[in-house]
C-alpha cells in the first residue's frame, strides 16, 4: 500500500512536469524510408533547403499580391523568417492557374532534427506573424503550413482529447459500475483502483518523456488502456472477492482466495495483453513501437495495482462496499445458469446463427481501402488548417522535391525537358529547378493533390516515370517531401500488417498453449478472436465508408486480441476449474458460464464505455480505433463469449482439453483432484491458472 502510494505521488510530480515535454514526433516515417534518404541527401548537398520546407500561407480580404502593401509584409516575413535560427533558405512560390489573387506564398527550409524543427517553429510563427502584422498594418496574414506545423497542432490536439475522454468516460463508467454491481461503494473502490493505475501509468509516460522524445500519442493510448483494463481487472477481483464472502469467507480468507484464484488470472490476462502489444515492436516505425511499449506499461500497471493493492483494501473497506445499495434484478446467476443449460441442450442452431451473424458483419471488409488521413477536421479553426484549406483551393495542396544527383564538375543536370513535360501535367500547378553548383539539382515540384490522397501516390511513381524519359540517361531521382514521406510510411505499415498478425497469432497461442494444457483451446481461442477481429473490422468499414486509417489494423489487432484473450482466460479457466473437479463437459461449461457471464458482461461493458470516448477526439486515427475495439469487445463477450465458446466446447467435450503426450511431458503432472463428492468445506483442485484452486461440494458433479 506504501509503495503505491509513493508511486502515485511520484506520478503526479512527472505528470506536471513532463506532460509540456510531451510532442509530436513528428510524421512517423521509418528513417530508411525512400523520402528520409532523399531528405537527408539535399540537406548535406543543398542546407540551405534544410530538412524540411513549411509554407507561408498570405492572405488579404481587400489587397492583392502586387499591392505594396503586401509586397511590403512578404519582404518582411521573408527577411524574418531567414533571421531565425533554425531557419535556411527562403523561396517566394509563383502564381499558380487558379490562384486567388488575394494569397501568396513563401517556402521556408527549416534545418535539424525533428526535436529540432519543433523548437524553431514557435519562434518562427510569432516572429513572422509580428513582422507582417507591422508592415501590412493588420491588413495581411499568414498561417504557417507544412509537415512540422501539423505535428504541433497535434499536440495541442491529443492533450485536448485526454481531458475530453476522461471527462466523459469517468461518470458514464460509474453509472454502469453502480448498476452493475449494485452499489455506490462497490463502484467507487473499483473507480480509485482504475484511476490510480491510469495515473501512475501517465507519469511513466510523462517521466519517459523527460528523457527520450515521446509522442502525445502515447499518452492517449496509456490513459485509455490504463482505464480501460483497470475497470476490467478490478471489476473481475471485486466480483470474486464478493462472491467468496457470499459462500460465507471472512474478509481476509475471501481476499486471499480472491488472489490466489482471480488475481492468477488477472496476471495471465495482462501477460497476454503484454504479449500481443509486444508485436508492434516489430514495426519500423518508431511511433508504433512506443505505442507498445506505453500500452505494455499501462498493462502491467493496471495488473499490479489490481493484484497487490486491491486485495489489500477490500478487507479493509468491507462495510463500505455495500454503501448506497441499488435496487437491481435478483438472482441473476440463476437466469444465466437456466441460459446456459437451454444453451447445452441446443448448441448448433445457436452456434450456426452466431457465425452466420459475424460473417455476416465481416463482409464490409472486401470493401476496405487502407490510407492516410491528414484529419483536416481536427484543424478546423487552427492556424494550420486554415493555412492547408487555402493551399489546397490554390492548387497549392503539395510541394514535392526531386533531387537529381550528378557528378561534381559536370554541371547542373538538364530538366529542360523535363520541368517542360511536368508543366503540362494537369495535377501539376508549377515547376522550378535549382542546383548547388556542385553536384546536385533539385526540381521543386508544386501540385493540386491532397498529400494524403491515393492519387498522389500515384503522381509520384509518374513523375519517377517521366523522369526516366526525358532526363538524361541513368539519372537517378529521389522524392522527399509529405506526399512522398506518407507513401513510404503507408508501404511500411502495410507491409508490418502481416508480421504483426504472425506474431500476434503465435504469442497468442503458446500462451494459451502453458495456460490450459491443451492443443484445442489455444486453436478455439484465436479463431474466436479472428472471428470477433473481422466481424468488428467490418462494421467499421461500413461505419466509415470503406477507408481505414492503415494505422488502425496494426493498434486494433494488437488490443483486440488481447483484450479477448481476457474473457476467453476468465471464462474457460472457470470451465477448466469444474471440469478438473470432475465435473462432465457439459456441466463445466454450464457452471463456468454461469458463474462468469455476469462479470464479463459487466466488464465488457465498462470497457467499451471507455473505447468509446475515443469517438470524442479529434484524431482520426483515435476515433476509428474507439469504434473498432468498442464493438470487437461488445461483440466477444456477448455472441462469442455467450454462445460460440460454450456452445462449441458443449460439441468438443472431452477433446477440449487434448494435449499430445510429447507436450504433456513438457509440464509437471496434475494433482489429482479430490474425489470425495460432498464435502462440508473446500477442497482444494488442481487448476492450470492457479497454485490453490478450489471447489465446493455444490460444485461437484452429482
Amino acid at each position: 500500500m506504501v509503495v503505491w502510494g509513493f508511486a502515485a505521488v511520484a506520478a503526479v510530480f512527472a505528470v506536471a512536469l513532463g506532460v509540456s515535454d510531451l510532442r509530436s514526433t513528428g510524421l512517423p516515417v521509418p528513417k530508411d524510408g525512400a523520402s528520409q534518404r532523399a531528405a537527408r541527401l539535399i540537406a548535406d548537398r543543398m542546407p540551405q533547403l534544410g530538412d524540411e520546407q513549411v509554407v507561408l500561407a498570405f492572405t488579404s480580404p481587400r489587397l492583392r499580391g502586387g499591392d505594396e502593401a503586401y509586397v511590403q509584409a512578404m519582404v518582411a516575413a521573408a527577411q524574418t523568417a531567414a533571421g531565425v535560427r533554425g531557419a535556411g533558405q527562403v523561396l517566394a512560390l509563383p502564381q499558380v492557374r487558379g490562384q486567388d489573387p488575394h494569397h501568396a506564398y513563401l517556402l521556408v527550409a527549416l534545418k535539424g532534427d525533428a526535436a529540432a524543427r519543433l523548437g524553431c517553429l514557435p519562434v518562427l510563427r510569432e516572429a513572422v506573424h509580428q513582422a507582417v502584422a507591422s508592415a501590412s498594418e493588420g491588413r495581411v496574414t499568414v498561417a504557417v503550413t507544412g509537415q512540422t506545423p501539423l505535428a504541433e497542432e497535434l499536440v495541442a490536439s491529443d492533450l485536448r482529447d485526454v481531458r475530453v475522454v476522461e471527462a466523459v468516460t469517468v461518470p458514464a463508467a460509474l453509472v454502469v459500475l453502480v448498476f452493475g454491481l449494485g452499489s455506490v461503494g462497490a463502484a467507487l473502490l473499483v473507480l480509485f483502483t482504475a484511476g490510480l493505475g491510469v495515473l501512475v501509468s501517465a507519469g511513466m509516460v510523462a517521466g519517459l518523456g523527460l528523457m527520450v522524445p515521446v509522442d502525445t500519442l502515447s499518452l492517449v493510448v496509456a490513459t485509455t488502456v490504463g482505464a480501460a483494463l483497470g475497470l476490467d481487472y478490478s471489476l473481475l477481483m471485486l466480483i470474486r472477492y464478493r462472491q467468496a464472502r457470499a459462500e460465507g469467507l471472512g474478509p481476509q480468507a475471501a481476499a486471499e482466495r480472491t488472489t490466489a484464484t482471480a488475481g492468477r488470472a488477472v496476471l495471465w490476462c495482462a501477460g497476454a495483453v503484454a504479449v500481443t502489444s509486444a508485436a508492434l515492436l516489430s514495426v519500423p516505425v518508431d511511433l508504433m513501437r512506443t505505442v507498445a511499449v506505453t500500452a505494455a506499461l499501462a498493462t502491467v500497471v493496471t495488473a499490479g495495482v489490481a493484484t497487490t493493492l486491491l486485495p489489500l483494501l477490500m478487507p479493509r473497506l468491507d462495510r463500505l462496499l455495500s454503501a448506497g445499495r441499488i435496487r437491481r434484478p435478483r438472482d441473476a446467476r440463476a437466469l444465466w445458469e437456466r441460459w446456459a443449460r437451454h444453451l447445452m441442450r441446443r448448441p448448433w442452431p445457436y452456434l450456426v446463427s452466431a457465425a452466420v451473424l459475424l460473417v455476416l458483419a465481416a463482409l464490409p471488409i472486401a470493401g476496405m481501402r487502407l490510407g492516410l488521413d491528414v484529419d483536416r477536421a481536427s484543424l478546423t479553426g487552427s492556424n494550420v488548417g486554415v493555412g492547408v484549406a487555402q493551399a489546397e483551393r490554390d492548387g497549392l495542396a503539395n510541394v514535392t522535391l526531386l533531387a537529381l544527383p550528378h557528378a561534381a564538375g559536370q554541371g547542373p543536370v538538364d530538366t529542360a525537358d523535363f520541368t517542360e513535360a511536368l508543366a503540362q501535367d494537369p495535377r501539376i500547378t508549377a515547376a522550378v529547378a535549382l542546383d548547388n553548383g556542385r553536384d546536385l539539382t533539385v526540381v521543386a515540384v508544386a501540385d493540386r493533390i491532397h498529400v494524403d490522397s491515393p492519387a498522389a501516390g500515384k503522381l509520384l511513381d509518374d513523375e519517377r516515370r517521366l523522369g526516366l524519359h526525358t532526363l538524361p540517361q541513368g539519372q537517378k531521382v529521389f522524392a522527399a517531401g509529405q506526399s512522398a514521406a506518407l507513401a513510404d510510411l503507408q508501404r511500411a505499415l502495410r507491409s508490418a500488417l502481416a508480421p504483426v498478425v504472425l506474431l500476434v497469432l503465435a504469442g497468442a497461442f503458446l500462451l494459451m498453449l502453458v495456460v490450459f494444457r491443451s492443443l484445442v483451446l489455444p486453436v478455439k481461442a484465436i479463431a474466436m478472436n479472428l472471428m470477433a477481429t473481422g466481424a468488428s473490422c467490418g462494421l467499421l468499414s461500413w461505419f466509415t465508408g470503406h477507408t481505414i486509417n492503415v494505422l488502425v489494423p496494426l493498434m486494433a489487432v494488437t488490443l483486440v486480441f488481447g483484450l479477448s484473450l481476457d474473457y476467453e482466460v476468465f471464462l474457460v479457466h472457470r470451465i477448466t476449474e469444474h471440469y478438473r473437479a470432475g465435473a462432465t463437459c457439459q456441466e463445466a461449461v454450464v457452471r463456468g458460464l454461469s458463474s462468469t457471464a455476469q462479470p464479463i458482461t459487466l466488464a465488457a461493458t465498462t470497457m467499451s464505455v471507455v473505447f468509446s470516448g475515443l469517438l470524442l477526439t479529434g484524431r482520426q486515427e483515435l476515433r476509428q480505433v474507439g469504434f473498432l475495439v468498442a464493438v470487437a469487445v461488445l461483440l466477444d463477450a456477448t455472441v462469442i463469449r455467450l454462445l460460440v465458446v460454450p456452445a462449441l466446447m458443449r460439441l468438443l467435450g472431452h477433446r477440449n482439453w487434448w494435449l499430445p503426450s510429447p507436450l504433456a511431458r513438457l509440464w509437471p503432472p496434475l494433482p489429482v483432484p479430490a474425489t470425495t463428492p460432498h464435502l462440508p468445506g473446500p477442497t482444494k483442485t488442481a487448476d492450470p491458472l492457479t497454485s490453490t484452486a478450489w471447489s465446493h461440494s455444490e460444485e461437484r458433479p452429482s
